[in-house]
């Protein structure tokens, strides 16, 4: 039976942390998977439960953390070379960039015979500087020829790492998407709903809007709060706004709402309906997407969403920014209305054509569920990766 190392940056809320535990659990028996990750960021919600719900035990590494630290990243690469000797796998998969650095050099002066690595977005735009975004290009190139092969989870980043960033030759990567378990998203719709509305005293008649994600500078939630700010005097509906998660930028952010005149408040309160609710991060995210009326996201890069995938299966309308692989995610007009990076007036205007029109709401909720079912399951996951494993170790 061939042996998979698995190595992802932390278990934090996202797509790489299902990938992986739905890769380690469900690629058995045909392999024997052994996963292990990194120190959580404290500004971010601990999604362990994601992998121990399945059965899984991660080994966690406490030195692989988000930042970047000379003397904790040697400990950690040690500390993987240690775990590479003791396991002996065949393959050494690293997910998302930390990882990624670590264990594949870990791997390669290993000689494993098979290193993947899968991007879950990259820090080429937006991010750092120019000087910077350079530099991890170039630490980039490197790995990618210590690599066997590099999975994409989209096209469009599959383009941009072969043709924009020049990462690798378009022949070294697989298109690979995100997979998950959206069952969930469909059972009970009608008590969830029930049950979020009343826990935030929404009325029937009142348009919920959420956003979902880290709250830190790439998701661009100033963009979003500036929306709100620019339809408020627009619209005759009544409007409750939902910020879902937590990160570094939350006081910024609320210090910004503040700014624009927004109520704002971080509790469940019976008496006062202000216009924000920070909800900080919600496990049951299927509740939260049952219970609004819009999903909203705003971020100056993705790779692929899980929000928007979730919102989808939750058959709900999504307002976006057009960045990273989101055309592969959602159907342009068919399920999302897309505005361009950062363009708050194009963003303003789709966000309020949703509000005030029901019968858009409808029409984009209509084919949501039937575009991410079979897209975006985790058996179409496991399946092309299994089938990718193979052929590699074949080679």
């Amino acid at each position: 039976m061939p042996k998979v190392l698995r190595i992802i940056n932390r278990f934090n809320l996202g797509g790489p942390t299902y990938n992986a535990a739905y890769l380690t659990k469900y690629l058995a028996p045909e392999f024997e998977t052994l996963l292990i990750g990194g120190a959580i960021d404290e500004t971010e919600g601990n999604s362990e439960f994601i992998v121990r719900d399945l059965g899984l035990e991660p080994i966690i590494i406490p030195e692989m953390r988000r930042a970047l630290n000379p003397i904790m990243d040697y400990k950690a690469y040690k500390k993987i070379k240690n775990i590479i000797k003791e396991f002996n796998p065949d393959i050494v998969h690293t997910h998302a960039s930390k990882a990624g650095a670590l264990g594949r050099i870990a791997a390669h002066n290993l000689k494993v015979p098979v290193i993947i690595h899968t991007f879950h977005g990259h820090v080429f735009d937006a991010y750092f500087s120019k000087t910077s975004s350079t530099f991890y290009k170039n630490i980039e190139r490197y790995l990618a020829k210590k690599s066997s092969t590099i999975i994409a989870i989209s096209e469009i980043q599959k383009f941009d790492l072969a043709h924009k960033y020049n990462i690798c030759p378009e022949d070294k990567i697989e298109v690979i998407p995100l997979g998950f378990d959206l069952t969930r998203f469909q059972e009970n719709t009608n008590e969830k709903r029930d049950k979020f509305r009343r826990e935030y005293n929404i009325s029937d008649d009142e348009i919920a809007i959420a956003i979902i994600g880290r709250l830190v500078p790439i998701k661009n939630h100033e963009l979003f709060l500036n929306a709100i700010k620019n339809i408020f005097p627009r619209t005759s509906k009544s409007l409750r706004i939902f910020i879902v998660g937590d990160g570094e930028s939350r006081q910024s952010i609320q210090e910004k709402a503040t700014e624009l005149k927004l109520s704002v408040t971080d509790k469940i309160v019976e008496s006062t309906k202000n216009l924000i609710t920070f909800t900080s991060w919600i496990k049951e995210v299927d509740i939260v997407i049952a219970g609004v009326d819009i999903i909203a996201l705003t971020s100056l890069n993705e790779g692929t969403p899980v929000s928007l995938i979730e919102a989808q299966a939750g058959s709900r309308p999504i307002v976006s920014t057009n960045v990273g692989g989101i055309e592969n995610v959602v159907i342009p007009g068919e399920t999302a209305l897309l505005s361009d990076n950062n363009d708050l007036s194009g963003f303003s205007e789709n966000l309020l054509s949703l509000i005030n029109n029901d019968i858009l709401r409808a029409k984009l909720s209509v084919n949501s569920w039937n575009h991410v079912r079979e897209k975006f399951h985790y058996t179409r996951l496991v399946n092309d990766t299994r089938n990718l494993y193979f052929k590699l170790l074949k080679q």
